[in-house]
């Protein structure tokens, strides 16, 4: 049976590049979906694929879908039974100039409960040595939170009570009071240090039996890339392209034996950075 991938967000940037990067690297067998929001987009980027040999399918999935979400990956289990390669990799972008109140709830649901909702319909779907990526920062280690925050990540149990704070957090910044509560006001510090402990939290839970049969279930951090997201926010002077920048988040999913220490952490360049 040949391999299935998949990559949300794939339409441009990181994700098109990481589609493509794969389409290259696994054989006939294989199947990349390459997925996105809007449909006209993600055809155009399978028709811009090149120097494929795995097959390459347009998909349109949006995670803000919860529904969506899980009925893909159900899909998945009935066609394919099941997936081997999930690089979760969407981000819904703003600017300097947006108001963060006027675009937290859009942020938060593609960003973080988007995040969430992959991981809990692929994870049950994914196969013995499948990889599950979710695409963060550096931003995302907890000491970018004021002290006083941290224990709200550090101690978290489950993805409901994780959803549970990151929706609280939105509020306060709907609200006006993020300020006053210590919130950072770059709202993608709060969004990364969550997708980080979503993996540590299911991390916690699945690493026995995970390890056992060779799966891996990390964050990564790609490093500094030149993107239409990235441009607004950051000198982008040395930036990788995106084709550079997939070069590492592939030999993760794609090395027969990925470190053991990987599990569950915040990988950058092959080292795991740290939590706490």
């Amino acid at each position: 049976m040949g391999k299935i991938a998949l990559v949300t967000g794939a339409n441009q940037g990181l994700g098109f590049a990481l589609v493509e990067g794969l389409a290259r690297q696994l054989g006939s067998a294989d199947i990349v979906y390459l997925t996105g929001r809007d449909s006209q987009r993600i055809g155009a980027a399978r028709e811009r694929i090149s120097g494929a040999r795995a097959d390459v399918r347009a998909r349109l999935l949006d995670v803000r879908d919860g529904g969506a979400v899980t009925a893909f990956a159900e899909r998945m289990r009935a066609e394919h039974g099941g997936v081997d390669i999930v690089l979760s990799n969407h981000y819904l972008r703003t600017v300097p100039e947006d108001v963060p109140a006027d675009v937290i709830g859009a942020y938060v649901d593609a960003n973080n409960l988007g995040t969430t909702r992959m991981l809990r319909a692929f994870l049950p779907v994914l196969r013995p040595r499948g990889r599950f990526v979710v695409v963060s920062s550096t931003l995302g280690r907890l000491r970018e939170l004021p002290i006083p925050l941290r224990a709200r990540f550090e101690e978290v149990q489950t993805l409901d009570d994780l959803d549970a704070i990151t929706l609280a957090w939105r509020d306060a910044v709907i609200d006006g009071r993020a300020r006053d509560e210590g919130w950072p006001e770059f709202i993608n510090i709060v969004s990364k240090v969550a997708q980080v402990a979503a993996v540590r939290v299911v991390a916690g839970r699945r690493r026995t039996e995970d390890l056992a049969q060779g799966r891996l279930v990390a964050a990564v951090c790609p490093g500094m890339i030149d993107t239409a997201s990235s441009r607004p926010w950051f000198d982008l002077t040395g930036a990788q392209s995106p084709t550079q920048a997939a070069v590492a988040l592939l030999r993760l999913v794609l090395e027969p034996e990925p470190d053991p220490a990987y599990y569950g952490e915040l990988v950058r360049f092959g080292k795991v950075l740290g939590w706490p």
